[in-house]
């Protein structure tokens, strides 16, 4: 099934960029609205057996630290003890307590919500990511806070009362959790049930509730680059095309070196642009070349299934080296390592 678009949760792009981006919180609802990863999907992944630690977290909004063993069980592997495996047992003993589960990156182990991610990315040139929260009813995983990103929140499961508080006054802002943020004049306080949508902008503060049932809901971040990455980029693009050594030995062999770089440096400057740095920046952030050629295609990997059938043809061409190949080549090598008589 086709990933949405962004058009396909918020209506028109031109009103919502002049509305809401990066302005106004907000709330959207649609029968086409659906989170690609449930509750059904949660499941899976735990009877998959693979589920593990990093990729899973149980926290609280009330200072208490939920320890990984707490919610993970481990597994002996050849002989060895492994710690961090998913126990879903553990993991509902802990939300009927009052605890969240959230699951990390969820775009990193699940397709359909990779695809997601990956259309997003493409349609707002940013990296995205993804991550699953499963709270019970008056729960609440985390206090309220301010994020360094936008955030779509796809409601899956359940219901849960959003506030969003207003954005910070001054530029250099702290990411976290805010305590004293509740005072700050709130501009939205809305129960997400499926099939919505809300739209927080990048810092604006916000904490989530757990209303009904077990609410469960997909939070996609849209990140915008930082002055580490600013600057991170400019020290690439300034570097492109010197070739100096990299260990110059004697002041001499230096000084020519720190000449060379500054001259190098200065030229470089005069060609890059706010707008080129921005551009690169942020293409840089999300994996994806600056500038891709009209005719490029997205690159697919290729899967087992498909390297199974194509293995004997690709054995004897050039295009991978199959058993067969491999052969012959450690046949060379042992000819050519043998004594001459």
């Amino acid at each position: 099934m086709k990933s949405p678009t962004l058009a396909d949760w918020v209506g028109d792009i031109e009103t919502f960029a002049r509305r809401q981006w990066q302005r106004q919180p907000a709330v959207f609802t649609s029968d086409r609205l659906s989170s690609p990863f449930d509750l059904s999907d949660l499941d899976t992944a735990f009877e998959s057996g693979l589920l593990r630690t990093p990729y899973l977290e149980m926290v609280r909004s009330d200072k208490v630290v939920v320890p990984a063993d707490a919610y993970t069980t481990a597994r002996v592997v050849h002989g060895t003890t492994h710690h961090g495996f998913a126990d879903r047992a553990k993991v509902l003993s802990n939300l009927r307590t009052g605890a969240t589960l959230l699951l990390r990156r969820v775009d990193q182990w699940h397709p359909a919500t990779r695809s997601l991610v990956a259309r997003l990315s493409e349609e707002t040139g940013r990296r995205v990511e993804a991550f699953f929260f499963v709270t019970p009813v008056g729960g609440q995983g985390l206090a309220v806070h301010r994020d360094d990103a936008d955030v779509f929140v796809l409601q899956a499961a359940g219901s849960k009362t959003w506030y969003v508080h207003d954005a910070p006054t001054a530029a250099d802002w702290s990411l976290g959790e805010l305590p004293g943020d509740e005072r700050s004049p709130r501009l939205l306080q809305s129960v997400l049930n499926p099939g919505s949508v809300l739209y927080i902008p990048r810092a604006f503060a916000h904490r989530a509730v757990g209303a009904a049932g077990l609410s469960a809901h997909l939070s996609l971040t849209i990140r915008d680059v930082s002055l580490r990455d600013l600057r991170s980029t400019l020290e690439e693009r300034l570097a492109e095309g010197l070739d100096l050594p990299a260990r110059p030995l004697g002041d001499a062999a230096i000084a020519d070196a720190c000449a060379t770089l500054l001259d190098h440096v200065r030229a470089q400057l005069d060609t890059i642009s706010s707008q080129d740095l921005r551009r690169a920046a942020r293409a840089r952030q999300s994996g994806r070349p600056a500038e891709p050629a009209a005719t490029e295609t997205s690159p697919t990997q290729e899967s087992f299934a498909e390297a199974a059938r194509t293995w004997d043809a690709s054995a004897s061409g050039d295009a991978r080296p199959g058993p067969a190949s491999v052969s012959r080549t450690w046949r060379k090598l042992r000819a050519a390592a043998r004594p001459a008589h």
